[in-house]
């Protein structure tokens, strides 16, 4: 495991030439910028691009530029906001001459102009996951959880290569979920913070390509390299809820969502094709209590999976080929859309399922910039 190095820095405020306006994906050139990430805050009403002059930050409500932030000599290929907030996390891009390494975490104060603080590692960080709490770091093969008010280590999780850095946070105040990888492939574990209650769910035969929480941590949606099928499951119990079958053939699914309201699944695919997947009204009407699992399943430390017939995808989209989209979800039937060829798309689908209407799709490099506008608080 990565030896840890830690330190603050507070006070720093030349890092950023900045401008502010009122309007883990691979590298992607639009123009004569380069997209090295994008990612949704955690309600999907904004979302933060890194690129290699350095990031911007979107609102979706409507959509419009709210923050522009170019670097003096690099960008970053990380970039994580906590919901419309001030505060950011930053890896650096890695490149010759960067300030900013790819082992390091930059927490970054907006409002104050200056790093709120700074987190070292002896390997690459592959991914950061805020909460109003927690600062999440996931490295190839451990998971960091840090204090967000005092900066302390509460917990250090071991799992398998994890190359992809996958992990998901729930967001509710009064329970904080977290998932990742477990210590052997296809298996993912989930945490309860609080309580430090760790339950394994083998969820899949072969390695997870994909998985994401519910915001209250009550439901997780997971994919796994092979791509054919999405599995819900309740994070309390590890019970598998509500299988989905994306397609026969293998693909490698970029992104899955799940609605707030816990009506619907979104998961986009290198096919081409959004498919929003029903799940069942009363998927958790009777849930099992975490403290009330099996007690063979907590001698074995494995939670139990139940067979549930594949459910096809009640409507679908398509989507450019060659372009890796991330996926989220509007109000009313709606879901969001962001690829890293720079482009954002709005699309909506009716009671009746099929294909869905595009409402609105822009390249969000290419928006006006007003100067008179101010910092989203």
């Amino acid at each position: 495991m990565s030896t840890m190095i830690f330190s603050t820095i507070r006070g720093i405020g030349s890092f950023l030439k900045s401008k502010t306006y009122d309007q883990p994906i691979d590298e992607a050139a639009t123009g004569d910028r380069k997209v090295l990430s994008v990612s949704w805050n955690q309600d999907w009403s904004g979302f933060i691009v890194g690129t290699e002059q350095g990031f911007n930050v979107y609102s979706c409500n409507p959509f419009k530029v709210s923050i522009n932030r170019e670097t003096h000599k690099s960008g970053f290929k990380i970039v994580e906001m906590l919901f419309l907030s001030n505060l950011f996390a930053l890896v650096g891009n890695g490149y010759s001459n960067s300030e900013y390494p790819p082992n390091k975490v930059f927490i970054w104060n907006d409002h104050t102009n200056s790093f709120f603080c700074e987190l070292g590692f002896k390997s690459h960080v592959l991914a950061v996951k805020l909460r109003r709490e927690h600062i999440v770091v996931v490295l190839e093969r451990s998971v960091y959880v840090y204090s967000f008010t005092n900066l302390k280590i509460k917990d250090i999780i071991e799992t398998v290569m994890n190359p992809r850095g996958l992990c998901c946070v729930s967001q509710a105040e009064a329970k904080a979920v977290l998932a990742c990888p477990g210590l052997h492939p296809g298996q993912v574990q989930v945490r309860d913070l609080k309580r430090n209650i760790v339950k394994v769910i083998k969820a899949h035969d072969s390695d997870i390509a994909c998985m994401s929480l519910t915001l209250d941590g009550s439901l997780l949606a997971t994919a796994s390299t092979k791509g054919t099928l999405i599995r819900i499951f309740n994070s309390l119990d590890g019970t598998l809820l509500q299988e989905f079958r994306r397609g026969m053939e293998r693909a490698e699914i970029y992104s899955v969502a799940i609605s707030s309201n816990m009506k619907w699944v979104a998961a986009s695919s290198e096919k081409g094709t959004l498919h929003v997947f029903h799940l069942r009204p009363d998927i958790l009407s009777s849930p099992k209590n975490i403290d009330h699992a099996s007690s063979l399943s907590l001698i074995k430390g494995i939670l139990p999976i139940y067979s549930y017939g594949n459910d096809r995808s009640f409507a679908q989209f398509s989507l450019p080929v060659s372009t890796k989209f991330i996926v989220g979800f509007g109000p009313e039937n709606t879901v969001l859309l962001v690829g890293i060829d720079g482009s954002f798309r709005r699309c909506r689908f009716d009671g009746e399922g099929g294909q869905m209407v595009e409402l609105e799709h822009k390249c969000f490099f290419s928006l006006p910039q007003r100067e008179d506008a101010t910092v989203l608080v």
